[in-house]
């Protein structure tokens, strides 16, 4: 039975390099979400730049890993056998949500997550002791729980989101009133001030503030205290002088050199902070055995005492987790799907947007609408002409024919406060011994400088908002599930630990290893199926792209039009339901692809403008095509969900009859696309008085029966319904080959 607590503690470890996967996959992009963004730098030397500062930040980490052990509950009134049990269902609960999260590509904290974790595993576990003691109650939980620490870590975690966005917003508007969207030659004249005032920053807050947070800073402690002030000076004096001087020296822009100094600080005070959420607790628990081990008391006897006190850092173990970190850095692509969602939601220009606007973010986006007109109209004029000059050309903002993936999201004195702003906050409170949420942090501060920037403007705002919205709603599930999920997992394992514990490892196996396949899966079927926005300047050029977004909206028609036949002949509400979504997602695409027609047009040779009236024409006859598909799913579903009569056989034969010939219509135009052959669209066309015929004779026949035979109206309605659709259906096909033709010839 004692062999349990070693297999435990081995779980534990190599669950702790699972954790720091899932979870740099979701936080460590936070750090280059700056860098990326600005696209100053190519991202082998940011990458480079941001290993540096993971490596040195997670030697920096120790000081931080007394949260595990001491943070949320009190180890003293737990023992050997209960810490045990509440670690392993915090690592374990800890990695399947941050997973969870980063196949969503939501960014999420993972400071919260092992906080509620330990607090809902620490509760449950306390709740268990009360229950089998005759003498306590419910209100003596707080004996088990260090209630103070759990407040003030909360407390900070949540309020990082205020002060984060507020100084971000604040910081960001100064800068831009100072050097504008023209900054080049501004740049020029205070860029060396500029570049003194962030570094300094930087390097105060992180290689000297963050230094508390860290074992070392006892042997320099009383240099530093009595020193600061002459430090920051003669620091602010190098670093300018150095800024100044990489300037003159290189013909380049001191800001390079705040994004790579930033990204390194931001990298390892990100390490400092947040590597305790990832190995804490099973250093917490490798520390336990040790103490256990050698007392040679009963597991369910030992107190954990040996918690309270403080224990030597592991260096080489600190250095390993960093190895891991850096290595998953490198290569996970769910990293690169979480830094997506906060870059398009921090993009300077308008674009494509990820979320959709909802009641909330349009009551928000009126309210600052309005408080932003009643104070503009209280400023001067003359101030206000001013402010505005600063803020000229933001809206024509790096317009490209690829701007929704290779244009800068933002320029570099943006990135440049992200980092240094979110470099300072996530360091004061590493400083504090406070697990600040450094997802909180740069998100926020990455948002408020959006905000501040005028990157919300009406265009997108409503959808930004929405986004920060749902990003800040998904930070409050990850609490709650956190708790409740760590709980749960407690009372299993204390069911019988020897029988839930290889069962639930086994479950943490099998749903990452889903999770990975269904995210790459994802990946696969999006690069293969998703319609891709038109970059050419050319008429030809749109012609051609055109031609595989029809190949690929009339494949997905045909399949569509004939799983809805399928589903409506054996009542399957399910499959109907599957239909519907598929079908909104096609019409979704091809929303985006009308959103860029604004990007298109801009992009068009001059001798080549006839080609955007040929593009919007063939985006309406898609339109047309998806939205007939759309409103058959839709029918089909809402008839046999609420449980109409099926419709008759000789119905069913009919509109299986049209499928066929529909399915021979489509096969020819895909193989004609397919192959380049557009001279036989001609074909195609001769055939439409043909099928549009045989429609109508189907149409007739109904009619007939309904005189004479049929008795259900919702029957009846349905396949009408179905019948005159398919004829606009086929009418949009038509059209949309005609439109194409005509454009081909000329």
């Amino acid at each position: 039975m004692d062999n349990i607590y070693l297999l435990m503690l081995i779980a534990l470890a190599v669950l702790a390099i699972l954790d720091i996967v899932v979870g740099v996959s979701n936080d460590a992009i936070n750090f280059l979400n700056s860098a990326i963004g600005s696209k100053a730098i190519s991202l082998r030397t940011i990458m480079i730049v941001a290993s540096l500062g993971i490596f040195i930040g997670a030697v920096f980490s120790s000081g931080m890993m007394e949260v595990a052990r001491k943070g949320i509950f009190n180890p003293g009134e737990f023992f050997f056998d209960e810490i045990m049990v509440i670690f392993m269902a915090v690592i374990i609960t800890d990695i399947l949500l941050l997973d969870f999260f980063n196949t969503l590509g939501l960014p999420t904290s993972t400071t919260v997550s092992i906080v509620f974790n330990l607090l809902g595993a620490s509760v449950v576990m306390s709740l268990f002791k009360i229950l089998d003691s005759e003498s306590q109650t419910l209100a003596d939980i707080g004996t088990y729980i260090n209630t103070e620490k759990a407040i003030t870590i909360i407390s900070g975690i949540l309020l990082s989101v205020l002060i984060a966005f507020s100084v971000g917003a604040i910081v960001q508007w100064f800068s831009r009133v100072i050097f504008t969207f023209q900054f080049e030659k501004k740049v020029k004249n205070f860029g060396a001030l500029f570049g003194g005032v962030a570094l300094t920053s930087i390097t105060y807050f992180i290689f000297i503030k963050g230094l508390k947070g860290t074992p070392y800073y006892s042997d320099m402690s009383g240099f530093l205290k009595s020193n600061e002030i002459l430090i920051v000076a003669i620091a602010f004096l190098i670093l300018t002088s150095f800024s100044f001087l990489f300037q003159k020296i290189s013909q380049k822009s001191v800001l390079l050199v705040i994004i790579l100094v930033g990204t390194f600080g931001l990298a390892l005070a990100f390490a400092g902070n947040d590597l305790v959420n990832f190995i804490g607790v099973s250093m917490a628990a490798y520390h336990s055995y040790e103490a256990w081990s050698i007392s040679g008391i009963d597991p369910s006897l030992f107190s954990m005492e040996s918690l309270d006190k403080k224990v030597p850092a592991e260096p080489l173990l600190l250095f390993i987790a960093g190895g891991i970190m850096v290595v998953t850095l490198w290569f996970s692509k769910k990293a690169k799907t979480v830094a997506e969602t906060e870059i398009g939601l921090s993009r300077q220009h308008d674009t494509h947007e990820k979320f959709k606007p909802n009641l909330f973010s349009r009551i928000l986006v009126n309210f600052f609408f309005k408080t932003s007109s009643a104070i503009g109209s209280i400023i001067p004029d003359s101030v206000t002409d001013k402010i505005e000059r600063s803020f000229e050309n933001n809206k024509t903002f790096l317009i490209n024919k690829d701007q929704s993936v290779d244009a800068p999201a933002f320029d570099m004195i943006r990135a440049s406060v992200n980092l240094m702003v979110a470099g300072i906050l996530i360091s004061i409170a590493t400083a504090m011994k406070l697990p600040l949420s450094t997802t909180y942090v740069t998100f926020m501060v990455a948002m408020g400088t959006s905000l501040a920037d005028r990157a919300w403007g009406r265009e997108s705002a409503v959808y930004r908002v929405a986004g920060v919205v749902n990003v800040i709603g998904g930070w409050f599930l990850t609490a709650l599930g956190a708790f409740i999920a760590s709980g749960v997992v407690v009372f299993l394992i204390r069911l019988d630990k020897v029988t839930m514990i290889p069962v639930l490892l086994l479950l943490t196996i099998l749903l990452l290893v889903r999770n990975f396949l269904k995210h790459k899966s994802k990946e696969t079927q999006i690069s293969r199926k998703e319609l891709k926005m038109s970059e050419s300047s050319t008429v030809q050029g749109i012609i051609s792209e055109s031609a595989d977004n029809i190949v690929n909206v009339l494949s997905r028609a045909k399949k569509l039009y004939a799983g809805i036949l399928k589903g409506l002949s054996s009542q399957d509400a399910n499959m109907l339901k599957k239909r519907k979504k598929r079908v909104a997602k096609l019409d979704g695409e091809i929303e985006n692809l009308r959103d860029n027609i604004f990007f298109l047009i801009k992009n068009l040779d001059e001798t080549s403008v006839r080609g955007s009236s040929f593009y919007i024409s063939v985006l309406a006859y898609l339109t047309d095509i998806a939205q007939s598909v759309e409103f058959i799913s839709k029918k089909s579903y809402k008839h046999v969900n609420n449980q109409h009569e099926k419709l008759k056989f000789k119905q069913f034969k009919d509109l299986m009859e049209i499928d066929d010939r529909l399915n021979l219509m489509y096969s020819e135009i895909i193989e004609i696309f397919n192959a380049k052959k557009f001279e036989r669209i001609s074909i195609v066309l001769a055939q439409k008085q043909e099928i549009t015929g045989l429609i109508s004779e189907k149409i007739e026949a109904q009619i007939d029966r309904t005189r004479l035979e049929e008795s259900s109206p919702k029957n009846t309605t349905l396949y009408f319904n179905i019948l005159l659709e398919t004829k606009d259906l086929v009418n949009s096909t038509m059209n949309l080959m005609d439109e194409y033709y005509s454009g081909y010839k000329k």
